[in-house]
């Protein structure tokens, strides 16, 4: 099985709509809030295959190392189950969570981590360009009536994304066109 090289952006915050579908379905003036309380957001945490850019995402409370490792396990192995069975780099940005809580995940998995220089995501384009897209077609796209609801259409967007989207970087195709078969 060829190795593949695989960058990671570890987290994007994204503001979906508090419970009730939020300012976006009733107005902007229509919910009175407390600004000190931060309300309505969750980390939406993604891994990006250099070359097929397939990607995994799951949405997350938090930021913390702990999570960010237990997420990279995770997408280490969806990687695997598609045919991705090694993973050589992993590219982030400079955040705590990824500097040092994700040590141990690359060593057990002998993964080189790499950091993006401070300041310039466009580094890290890929992940960069997927975070856009999943905020515009996935995030924002439509009005949830909750961050459940929003949470839930994560997975099938993203098989959508994986396996019908056509991307121009890979001549018209979706990512898993450029696996093997598993």
């Amino acid at each position: 099985m060829p190795s593949r090289r695989t960058r990671a952006h570890g987290c994007q915050e994204a503001r979906p709509d508090p419970d009730g579908g939020g300012w976006r379905a009733h107005g902007r003036g229509s919910i009175a809030r407390d600004r000190k309380v931060k309300l309505g957001y969750d980390y939406i945490h993604s891994v990006v295959d250099d070359h097929s850019r397939l990607a995994y995402s799951e949405v997350l409370p938090d930021e913390k190392g702990i999570t960010c490792a237990a997420f990279l396990e995770r997408a280490i192995a969806y990687f695997a189950a598609h045919g991705i069975t090694r993973i050589e780099r992993l590219m982030t940005d400079n955040a705590w969570a990824y500097r040092y809580s994700l040590r141990a995940v690359c060593a057990r998995h002998d993964i080189k981590q790499k950091f993006i220089k401070p300041h310039c995501p466009w580094q890290n384009g890929k992940v960069e360009r997927f975070n856009r897209t999943l905020a515009t077609e996935w995030a924002y796209r439509r009005v949830y009536l909750s961050g459940d609801a929003r949470t839930s259409a994560l997975a099938p967007w993203l098989t959508f994304y994986n396996t019908e989207r056509r991307h121009s970087a890979l001549g018209g195709h979706p990512p898993t066109s450029r696996l093997l078969p598993t």
